[in-house]
């Protein structure tokens, strides 16, 4: 459990009780079951990272609503757009071992994360790691429900494959982009789970020397 999941949970989990104890007990069954959802998104459980030396790894849990081919910056990727929902766990973690070359927050709209505009109007905090993988880019994109997107770390830190590196609270997306060369593991429709999926695999002759996780 994240420390932030104590802020949230415990103002509600005592206006529950008081409204209990007021005798208004629908009131306070209310808040309970919303205590107990707050809690539930806050979760961290611990992953097994895969030890493949050529692996990128999911930043995020939730389902794959696009994958497609396109430019970034006036280069080409191969772009993984991830949906996670209210229920998933929202920690996100670092697809490759490497350094964060740079950290570029971007205002924008709140629409719903699952549409393809969120990737381009919606806000987001978009950070660029690299490694002997490549580089790698992924953006936290807040949605619908999710106004506040967190980054726990700094440009020129090095990551472990799978690190934690932030959160987006209450629903989001993540977007990533991957080098052409990289062969993808998912198809639209899949459920990922952050620092245990594979999204994909850079050449065996580029990721053979890479340090595992």
């Amino acid at each position: 459990m994240l420390k932030e999941g104590y802020w949230y949970g415990l103002p509600l989990l005592l206006i529950s009780g008081g409204l209990i104890g007021f005798g208004l007990y629908a009131s306070g069954m209310f808040f309970l079951l919303v205590t107990g959802f707050v809690l539930n998104f806050f979760r961290d459980p611990e992953r097994i990272i895969p030890t493949e030396p050529c692996a990128i790894v999911s930043p995020a849990d939730g389902r794959v609503v696009e994958v497609r081919e396109e430019l970034f910056e006036g280069r080409p990727v191969r772009r993984v757009s991830i949906f996670m929902s209210p229920l998933d766990v929202h920690v996100n973690r670092s697809p490759i071992a490497g350094t964060i070359l740079g950290i570029a927050y971007k205002k924008g709209s709140f629409q719903m994360a699952s549409n393809a505009a969120a990737s381009l109007e919606n806000e987001q905090n978009v950070f660029t790691i690299q490694g002997a993988q490549g580089t790698v880019v992924v953006k936290q994109i807040a949605g619908l429900l999710a106004r506040r997107i967190v980054f726990w770390k700094n440009q020129g830190d090095g990551l472990a494959r799978g690190e934690r590196v932030g959160l987006i609270k209450f629903g989001s997306r993540a977007d990533v982009m991957m080098e052409p060369r990289v062969e993808l593991r998912v198809r639209v429709g899949d459920h990922v789970r952050a620092g245990s999926s594979i999204l994909g695999m850079t050449p065996s002759e580029v990721g053979a020397d890479i340090p595992q996780a």
